[in-house]
């Protein structure tokens, strides 16, 4: 079985995108057929002479390499006699695995017993051979290059004289021997983090030495700091990058001020969620004697206090993010920057680094600046009480200011805001709905997710589910800060139009995949939707209309999710192809460097340019920028594994109660249940269905009773109860309520 990979083979601004991959696949089509560069760009599509060239160069370097063979004078074919690749394993929960190389235009797939010790996103060289029967490819791992990581979090199971740990993760398919003199005091039953150590010749397990006892399984703190150690994400600052960071110097002196922009005086404030203890941005709005309004973009100057070459820099670049769990923030930078020196308070004096927009009423850009400043902030907003102004007022004449409602105020008690606040944010949220529909009407596709959040209780017990949504004032900020993004990209990375070739930062979002699109449209099809994806215009129209066609019904989360699916991940790069979900030609990471390292990069970078340096070399930021996006993917992970611990915690108290949900999932061993009342989503195993005798229809995407011919599809409400919760594991199994008639 293999994996297809995408088929989508473009040119975006200089960059030809995935070219070893595609001249693999077009030589391996028929390995006795010679190919020339014209003859290969033709294949590829590219006619321009930039294109051309990176394909001869890119020959050159194959052919230099053995990949391929120049037969003669500019005419290549396939290496035949080198059946070894380089590439990366990807593990299933099954214990196989794929091998992922740019040799091969598809992963290929590994049986367990050809893995050689290799383990998940190692580094590997493997022999790669056609199956004799069915002529598919299949990979041999040879060498382990390069371990992705040699440290897991699992259960000890103890025995008299060594135990073995039985790794959390279902990618990690050897149980790790442990001999007893490597127990750190470990009991039976622990978890506990384990560092691999050896992997013997003749051993079918990996032997390991328990660095660090974490606790009962179960217990919330126990399980908090396994998410964050089975991700390699620390959970605490060493003492002397502490130490560092409390001894900045924190005085904004006159010196320092009159090498800035100063801004002190511009109506200025923050909107924030309600318990925000770090404040990176905030808004300023003066009206110009003209009618047009001058709007600044303000960021945290974290780059002023965070110096290369510093523990304190080598730390946040290790870390890359702020990890966001339920219950607590794992944040990039110490405490002393984060919620202090660099947060914009009110009522505080702040360096910044801004981007400055005259806009007109029609929401156009008239002029920008970008740099150094200085601000200071008048107020602090949490987005409920900025709604509550943008839902309740009117500019006027005759209004004064506005009394903020106690029930959302983040005061313990009510105040009043000026009118000048007020008119503020008014003008605010009109421009920033014009620039939106701007946005949408040039293609960005509209990913409004509901988000889940918990109620807890002073011990970080899970009391209650709700759902976040974003309203209007969150839509502000937004809008706000994308525009900073795009125009601080576009200022370094454009040039009249056409690309500058400066090193900057960017945040790219790649085309869907055109076979993940084909099977959206299949599965949507069920539920009487479809999607036009001809052309890149109608592939994001027709996603905006599917999107807002499902909000609010039953299968909206399902589709939501799918939809998500097909899209490629954003990651941080120095080669710019556009951001397509956002529709935009350059876009960057420019607005919250306190939490994101790649937004520090940015500034640095800015500054270098606006000093008039040159552009530095791109790999060193390319390899950052590689750490940084996969930084933040674990990150991501984490978030979403210490959500579902919540899920599960919460579910153990509620397994009397029957639940409305909807099938989110099929497969030949059961239907994934989703419940609408607060997205928890569970198992329902085909065995315990006990009404019949259920078989998996795959094309149908549903289960069928054999004798009733009884059938649950994809998309189906149903009713469910709690079976069981398992917190180690993160997973819900439900029992179906069927309905008799």
């Amino acid at each position: 079985m293999t994996r297809k990979k995408k088929k989508i083979y473009k040119k975006k601004g200089n960059v030809v995108k995935d070219l070893t991959k595609n001249i693999f696949r077009i030589l391996n089509e028929d390995s006795t057929k010679v190919y020339n560069h014209k003859q290969i760009a033709a294949k590829l599509k590219i006619s321009d002479t930039d294109g051309k060239t990176q394909i001869v160069k890119k020959l050159a370097e194959l052919t230099a390499n053995k990949k391929i063979k120049e037969v003669e004078r500019g005419k290549f074919k396939i290496n035949e006699d080198r059946k070894y690749s380089l590439g990366t394993l990807d593990i299933t929960s099954n214990g196989n695995g794929y091998f992922i190389t740019d040799d091969y235009e598809n992963d290929i797939f590994i049986p367990n017993i050809n893995l050689g010790k290799g383990l998940h996103g190692d580094v590997v060289r493997a022999y790669v051979y056609k199956r004799k029967r069915s002529n598919k490819l299949e990979a041999d791992v040879v060498e382990v290059l390069e371990r992705a990581k040699t440290e897991f979090v699992g259960v000890l199971q103890k025995s008299k004289n060594f135990g073995f740990v039985i790794p959390d993760s279902t990618k990690m398919y050897a149980d790790i021997f442990i001999a007893e003199s490597k127990m750190n005091g470990a009991e039976d039953g622990d978890k506990v983090q384990v560092k691999l150590i050896d992997w013997p010749q003749n051993s079918k397990n990996p032997f390991g030495k328990i660095t660090t006892v974490l606790g009962k399984p179960g217990e919330h703190s126990t399980e908090m700091h396994s998410i964050l150690l089975e991700y390699d994400l620390p959970y605490e600052f060493e003492p002397e990058i502490e130490k560092e960071a409390e001894s900045l110097p924190l005085e904004i002196t006159k010196e320092e001020i009159s090498k800035r922009r100063d801004m002190r005086k511009d109506l200025t404030f923050t909107i924030d969620p309600k318990d925000a203890k770090d404040f990176d941005d905030a808004l300023s709005f003066t009206k110009l004697k003209n009618g047009n309004y001058e709007i600044g973009i303000h960021i945290a100057d974290v780059s002023h206090y965070l110096q290369p070459k510093t523990s304190l820099d080598d730390e946040a670049y290790k870390r890359a993010t702020s990890v966001y769990l339920v219950d607590r923030v794992v944040p990039m930078l110490p405490e002393m920057l984060s919620n202090g020196v660099c947060s914009l308070r009110p009522n505080e004096e702040k360096l910044t680094f801004s981007a400055v927009f005259e806009i007109n009423e029609k929401a156009q850009i008239i002029h920008e600046w970008f740099g150094r400043t200085v601000t200071y902030s008048d107020q602090r907003f949490a987005y409920e009480e900025a709604q509550s102004i943008i839902e309740n007022c009117e500019i006027s004449e005759e209004m004064k200011s506005y009394q903020m409602p106690l029930d959302i105020s983040i005061t313990d008690k009510e105040y009043t805001v000026t009118k000048e606040i007020v008119e503020a944010t008014l003008t605010l949220d009109k421009l920033a709905k014009m620039m939106r529909d701007k946005r949408m009407k040039q293609g960005a596709i509209s990913f409004d997710r509901v988000e889940v959040k918990f109620h807890l209780d002073e011990d970080a017990n899970p009391m209650g589910v709700f759902f976040k949504t974003s309203k209007d004032a969150n839509k502000l900020i937004e809008e706000f800060m994308l525009l900073a993004n795009r125009k601080v990209a576009e200022f370094i990375g454009s040039n009249k139009g056409k690309p500058s070739g400066k090193t900057f930062i960017y945040r790219v979002h790649d085309e869907p995949d055109d076979e993940k699109l084909a099977s959206l449209q299949n599965i949507i099809s069920k539920f009487g939707y479809k999607i036009n994806t001809e052309t890149k215009e109608s592939t994001s129209e027709s996603l905006n209309k599917l999107l807002s066609a499902v909000s609010g019904k039953a299968e909206s989360n399902m589709i939501e999710t799918l939809t998500i699916r097909t899209m490629s991940k954003a990651v941080y790069t120095t080669n710019n192809i556009g951001h397509y979900g956002l529709a935009f030609d350059y876009y960057s990471h420019f607005t919250s460097p306190i939490r994101r390292y790649p937004d520090v990069m940015t500034h640095r970078l800015l500054q270098h340019y606006l000093e008039g340096g040159d552009s530095p070399k791109a790999l060193p930021y390319e390899e950052r920028c590689k750490h940084s996006s996969k930084r933040e993917e674990l990150a991501s992970k984490a978030e979403r594994s210490s959500i579902k611990y919540m899920q599960v915690k919460y579910m153990q108290d509620h397994k009397d109660e029957v639940f409305d949900g909807v099938i989110t999932g099929v497969t030949e061993w059961g239907i994934y249940v989703e419940i609408s009342s607060n997205k928890c989503e569970g198992m329902v195993r085909i065995r315990d269905i006990k009404s019949d005798y259920y078989i998996f229809d795959e094309k149908q995407y549903a289960i069928i009773g054999q004798s009733t011919k009884n059938m649950y599809q994809l998309g189906d409400a149903v009713k469910i109860k709690v079976k069981n919760t398992d917190l180690e594991r993160k997973h819900l199994d439900f029992n179906l309520i069927e309905e008799l008639s």
